[in-house]
């Protein structure tokens, strides 16, 4: 794969000038979004309110303490130093030390609040969004890379943070100065005022072209950063199949499309928004200027005092400081607002609506479906399973054969409630399924999938899992009867073992015969098997089919088995093609028929024969 992002010096712009150019059509609807945005980050800061009242009133202190201080120093001139008097000078030291002390401290202080203000209300962030997810649809993260959902929790919700840490006092702070400075310096010279604000078109003009081109891309960088949080996780979870299929240098290759893409757009982003302040600067140092030039005219013909103009100085710069504060903060403010844009995009992503909600039941295990269709969202008009119906009885053993996408999975998918049938029902008991509250339901059931997942804490925990109230005593059981004790016992601190994310430190099946006695512990009604034997040892096979005996005695059990050895002792065998069930039966019957589970016995069998022959 070729980079396309390589271009000279190293740089190239992802959009085109015309890309670049507000979209005027949107204009009124963006607005609403940033104003829609602030009015909900509000809502979170809403909570703190009473140490934010304190902290704005400390904001309004120093920011007169700011103002009276040039105010002092202007007197102090007019009163001793030009007229050259020593009484009482002391004094007004004295009061000009203690406004700054009193301003540092001030300073300091909503500072410091600000902070845990900013902290407190990027934990309820956190919690908000990472609480949703526990209620979004297991097909809302079917759809999305995972890192660029991780990328919303840090990174956007870092932005967010940074700027209430920072940015919020300083714009409220530099518009109270901007505001006081401007009354002050009218009272004092109107002239000279509107001198100093000649600048502001100038300034308007440049900040209006700036910013129609940061917030683009600022929201361009964000999304960047999720793709290429959601490769790089999707990259390292899947590493071993990409050493396996030699594919490192395609991923390298996208990584650096991706980073590439990533680099540029920051490189804009980062270029438009640092004209800021060397403008600002630029406006700063003009109107000192045309302060300093005209004023000491004015003073040349005792128009104004050399005070006056002293003071004037001094507010010229803190005239042009907040707005250069402002300008620099506008940057931060919208990276927050892009930032903050994506996390409530995943607030509000509908729940998982479950109209049963507290309709807690308890089952028998009886399973009924009846005329049940389903297809995936990305299926369009292909339905992965379609017109299904059969019954089973509480207590029996039913395998699911064929091929590949064939719908094996799509049904165990639908028994608990992952995802809802299209047309027909599923009944449960007799009682339909959507009338059962899917926690009550998934309460009882176990899933032992084909690749089991391990959480990185102690053996003892992963097992706990499946009951967060179990015994040591109760755990250690579940492990005997899982066939796994042995194996604990054997690891380093046994049961408290800390295990990694993937369990990379035990083998394949030393992480089943976990995921078994998790299930075990679990105590299920209904028992869901994914090709719980694949890929494993003939002697760990053993250990794992004797556990999964235990484990389906008297319980209603659907197993999906591809190795069709492995459902000898099933009460039924449903055979799946293209979404149907094409035969159904006990093996005796589907033998003695000697049709489609015949025919992949066969070839099953012949598979295994050949594999032999080859080994040698």
């Amino acid at each position: 794969m070729r980079n396309t992002w390589k271009q000279p010096f190293g740089y190239a712009p992802i959009l085109s000038k015309k890309d670049l150019q507000p979209v005027k059509k949107k204009k009124q609807e963006r607005a609403n979004d940033w104003q829609n945005v602030l009015k909900r980050i509000w809502k979170l800061v809403d909570e703190q309110r009473g140490l934010l009242i304190i902290v704005l009133a400390l904001v309004v202190i120093s920011s007169a303490l700011s103002l009276l201080g040039p105010y002092l120093i202007g007197h102090i001139i007019d009163t001793y130093v030009v007229p050259m008097k020593t009484d009482g000078i002391i004094p007004m030291i004295v009061w000009l030390v203690l406004i700054y002390l009193f301003l540092s401290i001030s300073l300091f202080l909503q500072n410091i609040w600000m902070i845990g203000i900013a902290q407190q209300t990027i934990y309820r962030m956190r919690t908000t969004i990472f609480a949703h997810f526990q209620k979004l649809s297991v097909s809302f993260f079917d759809k999305r890379k995972h890192g660029e959902l991780m990328s919303r929790v840090t990174n956007d919700i870092e932005n967010v943070s940074s700027t209430l840490n920072s940015s919020f006092i300083q714009v409220f702070s530099s518009i109270l100065t901007l505001t006081g400075t401007v009354v002050v310096m009218l009272s004092l010279s109107p002239l000279l005022t509107l001198l100093t604000m000649l600048i502001i078109p100038v300034m308007y003009i440049a900040m209006r072209w700036i910013t129609r081109r940061t917030g683009k891309l600022f929201k361009e960088q964000q999304a960047a950063i999720g793709e290429l949080n959601g490769m790089v996780e999707e990259t390292i979870s899947g590493q071993r199949i990409v050493k396996a299929f030699s594919q490192e240098n395609r991923v390298m290759e996208e990584f650096i499309e991706k980073n590439s893409r990533l680099r540029v757009t920051g490189f804009w982003a980062l270029t438009y928004s640092g004209f800021i302040p060397k403008v600002m600067n630029m406006l700063n140092n003009a109107s000192f200027a045309i302060v300093a030039g005209v004023g000491g005219i004015l003073a040349l013909n005792g128009h104004v005092s050399i005070g006056t103009i002293v003071i004037f100085s001094e507010y010229a710069r803190q005239f042009t400081r907040p707005l250069n504060d402002l300008a620099n903060q506008f940057n931060t403010v919208l990276s927050a607002i892009a930032g903050a844009e994506r996390v409530f995009a995943i607030v509000d992503e509908p729940e998982e609506i479950d109209e049963a909600k507290g309709n807690e039941v308890t089952l028998n295990g009886n399973v009924t479906f009846e005329n049940v269709y389903f297809k995936y969202e990305l299926a369009e008009q292909e339905w992965t399973i379609q017109d299904v119906s059969f019954q089973v009885e509480a207590g029996k053993t039913v395998a699911l054969v064929g091929a590949t996408g064939a719908g094996k999975t799509t049904i165990m998918q639908l028994l608990a409630r992952f995802y809802d049938a299209k047309k027909g029902q599923i009944l449960l008991d007799d009682r339909p399924i959507a009338t059962i509250s899917r926690a009550s339901l998934r309460s009882q059931m176990a899933f032992v999938l084909q690749d089991p997942f391990l959480f990185e804490a102690s053996v003892k925990e992963n097992i706990r899992y499946g009951k967060l109230h179990a015994t040591d005593e109760e755990i250690r059981q579940a492990a005997m009867e899982a066939n796994a004790h042995e194996f604990i016992e054997q690891l380093p601190e046994g049961y408290d073992t800390i295990l990694s994310a993937d369990g990379g430190e035990i083998s394949q099946g030393q992480k089943q015969l976990l995921s078994i006695a998790r299930a075990l512990i679990a105590d299920p009604v209904i028992l869901l098997l994914d090709e719980a034997t694949s890929s494993i040892d003939t002697v760990t096979e053993m250990k794992i089919q004797e556990a999964l005996e235990r484990l389906m005695a008297g319980r209603t059990s659907f197993v999906i088995a591809h190795r069709l050895n492995t459902v000898k002792k099933a009460d039924l065998i449903f055979v799946m093609e293209n979404g149907k069930i094409v035969e159904a039966g006990a093996r005796p019957e589907l033998l003695e028929k000697k049709g489609r589970f015949y025919q992949m016995l066969q070839s099953n069998e012949n598979d295994v024969n050949a594999a032999s022959l080859k080994t040698p």
